[in-house]
């Protein structure tokens, strides 16, 4: 198990624009393996490849309850969104903290898997979310971008993860 540091609101590469992954070597599959034993360490249900400083488009996913079904989206875009959900939002690079946000309640997004196979993925409510959460980080954006109204402390910090 290999933990990655996790960088935070203010440092300057969750701002920049991740590259696409052209090939899967051995390091971006360490990379992968890498990003969800910290996901899973700092009790979160998302994380893209910058918030541990690599500039790589890059997510992994988990919502379920005993954190064993991850999600791993390499390349991934959205394809389509319908609906909407407004809610709290964290995010491991704000610890501590959430946001209301509002993001649609259904998305289709395409990604690659670690063999580079492609592959659609649909989701609703807090998956829904997560993805789209997650490939904002991708294009250098977080979610206090988003918010509507102040940003809070919340008070049990594995519920609010993103």
């Amino acid at each position: 198990m290999a933990l990655r540091e996790i960088r935070v609101l203010g440092d300057e590469i969750l701002k920049k624009t991740c590259r696409e992954v052209k090939e899967m070597t051995p390091r971006m599959k360490e990379l992968v393996n890498d990003m969800l034993d910290t996901m899973y360490e700092a009790n979160g249900v998302g994380l893209a490849a910058p918030q541990v400083g690599i500039l790589r488009r890059i997510v992994v996913i988990d919502i379920s309850e005993e954190q064993n079904e991850p999600l791993i989206m390499i390349n991934p875009r959205l394809l389509e969104t319908e609906g909407e959900q407004t809610g709290d939002e964290g995010c491991l690079s704000l610890p501590g903290k959430a946001g209301e946000v509002t993001r649609p309640n259904y998305v289709k997004a395409i990604a690659y898997d670690t063999d580079m196979k492609e592959f659609e993925v649909e989701g609703t409510e807090l998956l829904a979310r997560a993805i789209c959460h997650e490939l904002d980080h991708l294009d250098g954006h977080m979610y206090v971008e988003k918010v509507n109204g102040p940003i809070h402390d919340v008070n049990n910090e594995e519920d609010e993860q993103e």
